[in-house]
């Protein structure tokens, strides 16, 4: 921001050394997830990807029915939505296991239909963490002839992606997920896609995004998914020994307590019903807050509302509903000390 300040569509100097750092931060991104460069478009983050592409499916590719699950983020829920109101096209969901998984059976019915399709399943639930096989969903949508985009926002730099061992046409991803900056994201758009541009006003981003890069931005996302795929499995492993501390902790302190969606699901999230009256539900945010403990009752985008979290909702009772869950998420910021406040703090509750 002190050095190399300048716009990165300019001839000069500055602006070449600006659009040196910009294709640098695109290769690196590239080279992690195995794709060319060529098919990295930077973004603002998730949510603008997800709605570019699939407003561009719908009205571009003409794609005429999008077969989605009802506890994908609602960046992908809404705009579907949306698209349903403007464009009249099928929108199917896909049943859901007890745990949150993709009913692959189901899935696999639903595309024996004869229409050009997009399917549009999340690989790592944000609330859950119930893990979608992308290979075999990449598989499956090859065989029917449909495209499949993937949110992957929440497994982005937390676990390995391959793009040219999977068959997906467009996955994304915020900086912010993975320890990078706030406000900035990219798409994967394999190429020829055919994709056309959300907004118009300039020529960046092979003119598909409009728009002078933040290249600050983007070059602090770049260095941060290299440093966590560099560090991925010692991260894993220290993550994975907090969850699973956490999960003990629960079991001995508060009986009755039930992890909500896959017991083996994401390593960095636990999303936990705990065994407390009704009456506790609308104040144990606040509790814990006032110790200096951030968690949430869904996803970040959401934590505000007083409605109970949408993925819940599909995979638990309407008395369940009612009580306490709380989404965890870890880090390898996070001690085992942490947790023990964490269990301390829930006892006061």
């Amino acid at each position: 921001m002190t050095e190399d300040y300048g716009n990165p569509s300019s001839t000069h100097s500055f602006g070449r050394n600006a659009k040196n750092i910009l294709e640098l931060s695109r290769k690196s991104i590239a080279k992690q997830l195995n794709v060319s460069a060529q098919e990295i478009i930077f973004t603002s983050g998730g949510t603008e990807a997800n709605n570019w592409i699939l407003r561009s499916a719908v009205q571009d590719l003409k794609v005429k029915r999008i077969i989605s699950s009802k506890i994908e983020h609602h960046a992908v829920l809404l705009t579907i939505e949306a698209l349903k109101k403007e464009f009249s096209i099928q929108v199917d969901y896909v049943n859901l296991l007890p745990n949150g998984g993709i009913d692959l059976t189901h899935l696999s019915d639903l595309l024996s239909q004869e229409v050009k399709t997009l399917v549009s399943l999340m690989h790592v639930n944000n609330e859950i963490g119930t893990i979608l096989d992308l290979e075999r969903v990449g598989l499956i949508c090859r065989q029917y002839n449909a495209l499949f985009h993937s949110d992957t926002v929440q497994s982005m730099g937390k676990m390995k992606i391959d793009l040219q061992a999977t068959t997906v046409d467009f996955i994304l991803a915020s900086a912010h997920k993975f320890h990078g900056p706030k406000g900035v994201g990219f798409a994967f758009v394999r190429k020829n896609s055919a994709l056309q541009p959300l907004f118009y006003g300039g020529e960046q981003e092979k003119g598909l995004r409009a728009g002078t890069e933040a290249v600050h931005q983007i070059a602090g996302m770049a260095k941060a998914l290299e440093i966590s795929y560099a560090n991925l499995e010692q991260e894993k492993e220290q993550i994975s020994s907090i969850k699973n501390y956490l999960i003990e902790q629960l079991e001995k302190n508060f009986s009755g307590f039930a992890i909500n969606g896959d017991s083996n699901g994401f390593y960095n999230i636990v999303n936990v019903l705990l065994p407390f009256s009704e009456e506790k539900t609308a104040m144990i945010l606040f509790h814990l807050d006032i110790r200096g403990i951030a968690v949430s009752r869904g996803s970040a985008c959401q934590s505000g509302s007083i409605r109970p979290s949408h993925v819940l909702a599909e995979i638990l009772s309407d008395n369940l509903i009612r009580k306490p869950s709380l989404r965890i998420s870890l880090s390898h910021y996070n001690t085992k000390e942490d947790i023990d406040g964490l269990i301390e703090a829930l006892k006061t509750v």
